[in-house]
C-alpha cells in the first residue's frame, strides 16, 4: 500500500472537515527517541509552508546551544489523524512526520531521517529502485499498579500462538490491529510470542523510508492502547530473566525496474548473485551493524544462547539459529532476514547501516561464507571455527568499538550522528558499569 501523497489544499481540507484542533509534528532523535512540537490549528499554515522552527539544541545529539534554531519540513505524504479519543468535545490530533532542516534551510546531519534518505539515493544511483523492508516488532505487556505505573507482572502465563484463557492480551492486540489499520497499516498477522506476556504484530513490507516511519508510529500505538487497557507495552529487549526476549526481525529485498533483484531461478537456492553479494556484505559488517541494531546495554542480554536469538556470525537457509536467514518465499518475496536487530533500535539509522553495508558487498562482489545448515548452538567452537562462523559483540561496549572501526557504516549514517551516538553509548555503558546488581550482591557478598 503506497501512502497517498497529500497536497497542503487537501490537507487543510481534512482538517477543517474532521474538526482536527492540534497536529502533532514528530521526529526522531539519533538515539531513536520520537519527539514532537504540537501546534494549534491556527498555525497550520506556518507548517505546510516549512515555517515550523524548534530549539535544536535540548535534543539528544542535535546542536550546541548557539547553533539552536532549526526547521520542521513535514512530509505531507504522512499526515493523519490520531484514531483514537482526545479530549471529551471531539476535538481530534493529526501527525505530520517532518525532516530536520539548520537554520540556513540545509537537511541537518544530525537527523536519522535525512540518513536513511541519503542511503536510498545512494542505492537508486546504482540502479535500485526500491529497498523494501518488512518488520516483525515483539513486545511485553505489564499491569499496572493502582497509581498507573508499570509492575514487572507480566499480563498472562500464554506461549506460543496461545488463544484465551492463556492468552489474556489478544483483546489488546485485537484493538492494536483495529488501530493501526485505520491508520493505513496493512497487518498481515498478529499472535502470542514465545515468553509470557509477549506478543507480535506484523504489516506488510514496504519502501524503507515508509516502513522506519511505521515502526515509529506502531510504538506509539501499541504504547497507546496498551495503556487505554490497563497495561504498560515495553519494548525493552530483556525484561525479564531467564525467558526469550523481544527481536524485531528484519526482511529486506532490493528491486529495479525488472523486479526483485534478489530473485534468479536458475540457482539453487533461487537468490540472484546481487543477492549473495548483498548477503556478504551484510557478513562483513555485522559487528558494525550490531550497535546500531542492538543498542542498549539491556540488548545483549537478549543476544545469548538458549533463546533463539543469533549471537554468531552466519547464515543459513534451513534454520533459524544463525544471524541470517533465507525465508522459503520465491518471486516478489524472495528476501534476507536479519535476525539480530530488536525493537529499541533506531529504524532509520539501522536501516540506512543495513543498506550501505550490502551495497558495499555488491560493489566489492563479496561472496558470503558457507550457508550453515545445522543448530549452531550445538557446534563446538572447534567446529564454528571449521565453518568460519564468528561472534556477534557481546556488550554494547564491544559494538561501539566494532562500530567505530567501520567506515562503510559510519559514512551511512554520517560523521555527526556516529559521533554523538557513540558518545553517548559509551557514557550509558559507563553508567552501568557502574551498577551493583542483585545477582551480584547474590553471588559474591557471602563467598569473599
Amino acid at each position: 500500500m503506497v501512502r497517498k501523497a497529500y497536497s497542503k489544499e487537501e490537507i487543510k481540507t481534512i482538517v477543517a472537515q474532521e474538526n482536527v484542533e492540534f497536529i502533532r509534528v514528530t521526529f526522531t532523535d539519533v538515539l531513536g527517541a520520537i519527539k514532537n512540537v504540537e501546534v494549534p490549528i491556527s498555525q497550520l499554515d506556518k507548517v505546510l509552508d516549512n515555517n515550523l522552527m524548534f530549539d535544536g539544541s535540548s535534543i539528544e545529539g542535535f546542536v550546541r546551544i548557539n547553533e539552536s534554531d532549526m526547521y520542521l519540513y513535514p512530509d505531507l505524504s504522512t499526515f493523519m489523524i490520531f484514531p483514537w479519543a482526545t479530549d471529551s468535545h471531539g476535538g481530534k490530533v493529526a501527525r505530520l512526520i517532518a525532516d530536520v532542516y539548520t537554520a540556513d534551510r540545509e537537511p541537518f546531519a544530525g537527523d536519522p531521517r535525512h540518513a536513511l534518505r541519503s542511503a536510498l539515493a545512494k542505492a537508486k544511483e546504482e540502479g535500485f529502485t526500491a529497498f523494501n523492508v518488512g518488520t516483525e516488532p515483539e513486545f511485553f505487556l505489564f499491569k499496572l499498579d493502582e497509581n498507573g505505573k508499570p509492575t514487572m507482572e507480566l499480563n498472562d502465563k500464554g506461549g506460543y500462538f496461545d488463544l484465551a484463557p492463556l492468552d489474556m492480551g489478544e483483546n489488546v492486540r485485537r484493538e492494536i490491529v483495529l488501530t493501526l489499520e485505520k491508520m493505513n497499516f496493512e497487518v498481515e498477522a498478529a499472535h502470542h510470542e514465545v515468553a509470557e506476556g509477549q506478543h507480535e504484530v506484523d504489516f506488510k513490507y514496504t519502501n524503507a523510508l515508509e516502513a522506519a516511519d511505521k515502526i515509529q508510529t506502531f510504538k506509539l500505538v501499541v504504547k497507546t492502547i496498551a495503556r487505554k487497557n490497563g497495561y504498560y507495552a515495553t519494548f525493552m529487549p530483556k525484561p525479564v530473566a531467564g525467558i526469550n526476549g523481544s527481536g524485531m526481525h528484519t526482511n529486506m529485498s532490493l528491486f529495479t525496474e525488472k523486479g526483485n533483484a534478489f530473485e534468479d531461478k536458475s540457482d539453487e537456492m533461487g537468490l540472484s548473485q546481487t543477492a549473495y553479494h548483498f548477503l556478504g556484505g551484510l557478513l562483513a559488517h555485522a559487528t558494525a551493524i550490531t550497535a546500531l541494531a542492538n543498542p542498549t546495554v539491556n540488548s545483549y542480554k537478549r543476544l545469548t544462547p538458549g533463546f533463539e536469538a543469533p549471537v554468531y556470525v552466519a547464515w543459513s537457509a534451513s534454520n533459524r539459529s544463525p544471524m541470517i536467514r533465507i525465508p522459503a518465499s520465491r518471486g516478489q518475496s524472495t528476501r534476507l532476514e536479519l535476525r539480530t536487530v530488536d525493537p529499541t533500535a533506531n529504524p532509520y539509522t539501522t536501516l540506512a547501516a543495513i543498506l550501505m553495508a550490502g551495497l558495499d558487498g555488491v560493489d566489492r562482489e563479496l561472496e558470503p561464507t558457507a550457508s550453515v545448515d545445522k543448530n549452531i548452538y550445538l557446534m563446538d567452537e572447534n567446529e564454528r571455527k571449521r565453518a568460519g562462523i564468528t561472534n556477534l559483540p557481546d556488550t554494547l561496549l564491544a559494538a561501539v568499538s566494532d562500530l567505530s572501526e567501520d567506515p562503510i557504516v559510519i559514512n551511512a549514517i554520517g560523521n555527526h550522528i556516529a559521533d554523538k551516538f557513540i558518545e553517548a553509548k559509551k557514557i550509558e555503558y559507563t553508567s552501568y558499569r557502574q551498577f551493583v546488581s542483585k545477582w551480584e550482591i547474590d553471588n559474591y557478598l557471602d563467598n569473599y
